[in-house]
């Protein structure tokens, strides 16, 4: 697969406030810090990041499910960024959970085990960010069963 480039643009608006332009039909959205840096007017570059490793590993949990035809809709996800400060005392992304529950029971779906044993390593953003971050994924079938 030939090499691709995501070009994403940030414009300020005001103070911390970026509209951020994504570009295309994906339009744009308006980034913000919460107060007291900012006014807590959008998401904050740290809900972005808990949203593209939920998005990218759900994304991948759906495409390997689909691959064997199966119907695990709908899967929800939940990202929890742990945020602490480091040894020169910075704030940092100490590591980051995230739970993927499915929207049916396990029982419900083949090749289950397989799809579990594999997806994660096709999810670009969440393999990338896992190299410098802990990322710790959970997956849940519908009735709360740990099936990860």
């Amino acid at each position: 697969m030939a090499s691709e480039n995501v070009i994403v643009r940030l414009a300020q608006q005001r103070d911390y406030q970026f509209e951020v332009q994504f570009g295309g039909a994906a339009g744009s959205l308006l980034a913000d810090e919460p107060p007291p840096l900012g006014a807590g007017q959008g998401p904050s570059p740290l809900m972005l990041l808990g949203a593209a490793v939920g998005n990218c590993l759900a994304d991948s949990l759906l495409f390997a499910l689909r691959k064997f035809k199966q119907q695990p809709e709908p899967i929800q996800c939940e990202v929890t960024c742990e945020v602490g400060r480091n040894e020169q005392g910075r704030l940092r992304v100490l590591g980051i959970a995230a739970t993927l529950t499915l929207g049916v029971p396990a029982e419900a779906l083949e090749h289950l085990d397989r799809v579990l044993a594999g997806f994660e390593a096709y999810c670009t953003v969440t393999q990338s960010i896992a190299q410098g971050i802990p990322v710790r994924v959970a997956v849940l079938d519908a009735q709360g069963a740990v099936l990860k």
